[in-house]
């Protein structure tokens, strides 16, 4: 637990002071996000604001995981070092769009193309690591490995399933990141969460009766990374909340939802992920909804997606729609946890 702690303090003071000095730094250089026309007029009063902040958050996220092996009883793993090279390779594809963006100064980054490549190749190489180089099951699960005995994927449909979850995870994510606080906020709860099962998996594993249920291979190293995504996403947050001196950009975006993927793919918690990041769930439906109506019958269900900028336009103020999809984004996360509680209740009988 101690390492846990440490790994999110380390997070959170890393970003909350990184925030500050990249601020700063991109400030001195002029690099600032440029505006879509598309989005409400409300949005146009932030061109200009440093973006790329995602670095901190795997700055932080990375400084937190490394120094909480400084506490002796956690060692380093495959499973921990691939999830943080999966956060840090997300990452790197969002700077490279990012960059091209600010240095273009327009809201045109990487082609569609060349940003889906970058992704896919993170997570291919991310699923076909950790199937060759540790010991996780391939089972779809849902909140432990054994869930569905006679679905096990294999190897194959394993990496296949894995690269799906973090294509579709970062870009739920990068759909969510529109107005200050909303995406980094809603993490926050999903972080949790998984540094939660991941803990309660470590401290499970030998009780009588259950370790074939709870055999996650370096359970507490993942929530390690888990926690440290905490500490950083919430530093960052500082700063990112209305109204935001820093944007997260698709770095921190991109970052993000490869961790949230990551995680529930390393803790047997595949279906439980839909729930654990709901709200993530819930903004990319919408604009799924949006372009189905539109395109099949040349309707718009919302004044426009995702459903935050519908909200907007309806005369919410900023804050009032952040504050109230938190709720939102914190009652799934809670089924959620509460739903994997239930299971081990049922399983062990207490």
């Amino acid at each position: 637990m101690i390492a846990l702690l440490m790994a999110a303090g380390i997070g959170l003071a890393t970003s909350l002071v990184g925030t500050r000095f990249l601020i700063v730094w991109l400030r001195d250089r002029g690099i600032g996000q440029p505006i879509h026309e598309d989005v409400p007029d409300a949005h146009q009063v932030k061109a200009g604001t440093p973006t790329m902040g995602g670095i901190a958050i795997v700055g932080g996220a990375v400084a937190g995981y490394l120094i909480a092996h400084t506490r002796q009883g956690l060692p380093f793993t495959t499973s921990g070092v691939l999830l943080v090279l999966l956060v840090i390779g997300a990452g790197a594809v969002g700077a490279a769009d990012d960059w091209i963006k600010v240095s273009q100064e327009r809201n045109l980054g990487l082609s569609k193309a060349a940003k889906s490549i970058g992704l896919l190749t993170v997570a291919v190489g991310f699923a076909v690591a950790t199937v060759t180089l540790t010991d996780v099951h391939t089972t779809l699960s849902f909140t432990r490995f054994d869930n569905f005995d006679d679905l096990d994927l294999g190897p194959g449909l394993w990496c296949v399933w894995a690269v799906l979850l973090i294509v579709g995870c970062t870009n739920a994510v990068n759909l969510t990141d529109g107005l200050d606080g909303l995406a980094g906020g809603s993490a926050i709860f999903g972080f949790a969460a998984f540094a939660f099962v991941g803990f309660w998996a470590f401290r499970n594993a030998g009780q009588p009766g259950i370790i074939a249920d709870y055999q996650i291979p370096h359970a507490l190293d993942i929530a390690a990374v888990a926690a440290a995504m905490v500490g950083s996403t919430t530093g960052f947050l500082w700063w990112n909340a209305t109204p935001a001196r820093i944007f997260m950009g698709d770095t921190g975006s991109l970052a993000i939802g490869g961790g949230l993927a990551g995680l529930a793919l390393l803790l047997n918690t595949h279906l439980l992920l839909p729930l654990i990041g709901g709200l993530f769930v819930f903004e990319t439906l919408s604009v799924i909804i949006q372009v189905a109506g539109f395109r099949l019958f040349r309707y718009r269900p919302f004044r426009m997606a995702p459903i935050h900028h519908h909200y907007e336009l309806a005369g919410w103020p900023q804050t009032t729609i952040i504050v109230r999809f938190w709720i939102l984004a914190g009652l799934s996360t809670a089924i959620a946890v509460g739903l994997f509680l239930a299971d081990y209740i049922h399983l062990t009988g207490q």
